[in-house]
């Protein structure tokens, strides 16, 4: 995800200094129509920030959650016909959001400093989809971590995937909490193989709901961990006799953690979708790029020059903290030594390679770079599938819409190139 634009930066900024003493600034007429959380974009230029609103019949909460902020309360809410005003009062400032409201959706328009956004709200869902597979565990020494086992209907043994969720706190089912609403992804992906006769193991990594626990202190998490809790579920489902084979599908992040835990393992098979065809470094300078005035783009090449020889840094600027904050670094000293198409040629397995041609996150030509690096490999490109594999749009604000609707389904070919590779 793009980082904020300096006017919302500001904005987020206030909100943090001031949250909690915000109150409603006078009687406010029912809002029981709209009473329920609704998710969207602030459609800033290039790099549109989601947010998530919470209506009760009173008042309201915003929530950031790319920024930290969850249920900042807002200073007046007032709903009269379709006409939606919100106030947010800041020191010396006022936010104001004035939108229609046309059944499940709110368009408007955020404005602040005497700027102006496009907003875009959608009505979302409270209720919680369970898990429809067997909770399953394995221990670790850390302790024991928890995931889920989608068995097929019928008599085995079947072929088994270890699904790996992609970076940051995504969890499981593919849904992360920095994002509002869900999109299931890696839910439905599950519980589509099982309808086409292959099981699967899914699980939160340490230090991700189910598995939080796991995670100990930042600075002695390292990029082997991962890699070692997906090669200890692959030795698990082999020691199952339950299922004939076992492969890796790795998505985003989890591609790279599972092409190493499918060599470590001599795994059966190995997916790859969406995952980085380039070390984390280049990737990271890329995003930083358009980002960062010279001064500091030139500061982050240096540290993950340093950081690549394994060499910590001390000297940091302030605003290059959140990325390069010393605990982080053993972390990343430990990602940054694996390049993705070196991993990737250590496969003796059959390999397939999707991305999508709507992934904004990680483009197609990470993907053929893989298969370049791994000429025995299959590549499929699905068309207008995006990061979290359902088909979007073009624009971004479309694109970003589908990350937080979990009725939309996975792409059109998706499946069927998945199930015909294991075939």
């Amino acid at each position: 995800m793009k980082r904020l634009s300096l006017t919302l930066c500001i904005f987020i900024s206030a909100i943090l200094l001031v949250a909690g003493c915000s109150k409603k600034e006078k009687e406010m007429d029912s809002l029981g129509s709209i009473e329920g959380i609704w998710n969207g974009t602030i459609n800033i230029p290039n790099q549109p920030l989601l947010v998530s609103f919470t209506f009760t019949k009173e008042d309201g909460t915003i929530s950031i959650p790319s920024q930290g902020l969850q249920k900042y309360p807002l200073a007046s809410v007032e709903l009269k016909g379709s006409d939606l005003v919100i106030q947010m009062t800041l020191p010396g400032q006022q936010i104001t959001i004035d939108g229609s409201v046309e059944k499940d959706k709110v368009s408007g328009t955020f404005t602040q400093q005497g700027q102006s956004f496009p907003l875009q709200l959608t009505k979302g869902s409270t209720e919680e989809t369970p898990d429809t597979g067997e909770a399953v565990q394995i221990d670790l020494e850390e302790g024991k971590m928890t995931g889920v086992l989608e068995v097929p209907k019928g008599d085995g043994p079947f072929p088994l995937m270890v699904i790996i969720a992609g970076s940051g706190p995504t969890d499981h089912n593919g849904n992360s909490p920095l994002i509002p609403g869900k999109n299931n992804s890696l839910k439905m992906l599950a519980e589509e193989l099982a309808d086409k006769g292959v099981a699967s193991i899914r699980f939160d990594k340490r230090g991700v709901g189910e598995n939080q626990s796991l995670s100990g202190n930042e600075e002695n998490i390292l990029f082997d961990d991962f890699i070692n809790d997906a090669a200890a579920w692959v030795q698990f489902a082999k020691n199952d006799n339950r299922f004939s084979k076992v492969g890796i599908i790795g998505h985003s992040e989890g591609s790279l953690i599972g092409m190493v835990a499918a060599e470590k393992t001599d795994a059966d098979s190995f997916i790859s979708i969406a995952g980085a065809g380039r070390s984390i470094d280049q990737v990271l300078l890329e995003q930083l790029e358009p980002q960062l005035p010279v001064n500091l783009l030139k500061e982050s090449d240096d540290i993950l020059q340093k950081l690549k020889k394994g060499e910590q840094v001390e000297k940091i600027s302030p605003e290059l903290q959140s990325l390069f904050r010393p605990s982080a670094q053993p972390y990343m000293i430990s990602w940054l030594k694996y390049d993705p198409v070196k991993e990737l040629q250590k496969l003796s397995s059959p390999v397939l390679i999707i991305n999508g041609t709507r992934d904004f996150q990680v483009p197609v030509a990470d993907a053929e770079q893989l298969h370049d690096g791994k000429k025995d490999s299959k590549l499929v490109i699905i068309q207008n599938m995006n990061h979290i594999l359902k088909e979007a749009p073009e624009d971004q604000v479309g694109n970003l819409a589908t990350y937080m609707d979990p009725t939309l389904p996975l792409a059109k070919g998706l499946m069927d190139e998945i199930i015909d590779f294991l075939k």
